[in-house]
């Protein structure tokens, strides 16, 4: 690691340790409605970033109409594309219970993979490190457009096999046998669900992971992330498991990860301790 990396994530954490005090002090009796207004002037900052968050609302509408304007308010930008590239070589712990069900799939012949988020094909670099992919294998990634550009631009530098792909439409997922999404339903204005209920050919897997998820309430907020401010969804869990046994998947396996959590100024009742992921498998 370089000096001015080493800097830079000193820096971050450093950020992230004092956003979280401020945080803690800003709800205090007294100083609540003085520290609110602050708040969301530093959040409309173009630098405040480090994954904070801002508001709690019922529809993505809302929370688009909050969004301060300095920043775009999605990932359809050149700078997303850039990002994440730390990821190519290396997975964290929340990668293994998909690492565990993909080396299953893979092996019953399971080799049609869409990547709904995948940004640049991050999960297919990662993991071929640790998978044996076969032959017959097909990855298809999905996501915003000015991300793809610049996945396909990487893969043909770096994916010799040829089995990493793009898609535009999100409903090039009809007929694959995995759908996959890590870390990407959070920043979609549909639900896993309502893209299920439309495709014609339904995937016989699912694999969800990274997965933002309150125990009992459904909303959206406000994510800085840097380069944008995004409309941010927290699915309740109970609601988000219904609506999949409702287009016939059962559960067959469910975990979190305690990697990340939202806290939410102002908005105590809506923090989020750990993330979500779940394998779920079609019986009708």
């Amino acid at each position: 690691m370089t000096d001015a990396t080493m800097l830079t994530e000193k820096l971050r954490l450093t950020g992230r340790i004092c956003r979280r005090i401020a945080n803690e002090i800003a709800q205090l009796p007294g100083i609540e409605l003085l520290s609110q207004p602050l708040y969301r002037r530093l959040f409309a900052r173009q630098f405040f970033g480090g994954n904070s968050y801002c508001g709690a609302w019922e529809t993505i509408a809302e929370a688009k109409a909050n969004a301060p304007a300095l920043l775009p308010s999605s990932y359809d930008t050149e700078p997303a594309g850039k990002m994440y590239r730390n990821e190519l070589e290396r997975i964290t712990v929340s990668d293994y219970p998909v690492l565990y069900w993909l080396t299953q799939l893979l092996a019953t012949g399971q080799h049609r993979v869409f990547d709904l988020g995948g940004h640049i094909g991050i999960k297919y670099y990662a993991f071929r490190r640790y998978l044996h992919y076969p032959p017959a294998l097909r990855w298809v990634v999905h996501d915003v457009p000015a991300v793809l550009a610049q996945g396909r631009q990487f893969a043909a530098e770096h994916d010799p096999e040829r089995r990493l792909d793009f898609a535009a439409r999100p409903d090039d997922a009809s007929g694959c046998d995995v759908l996959l999404s890590t870390g990407a339903l959070q920043y979609l204005d549909y639900t896993l669900a309502e893209l299920i209920a439309r495709l014609p050919q339904r995937p016989l897997h699912v694999l969800v992971n990274l997965t933002p998820m309150h125990p009992s309430r459904s909303y959206f907020t406000l994510q800085h992330i840097g380069i944008a401010i995004c409309p941010y969804r927290v699915s309740a869990v109970p609601e988000f498991v219904t609506a999949m046994e409702k287009l016939g998947y059962t559960t067959v396996d469910r975990w979190a990860t305690h990697e990340r959590n939202v806290r939410i100024p102002f908005r105590p009742e809506c923090d989020i301790d750990s993330y979500h992921g779940f394998y779920f498998r079609r019986e009708s």
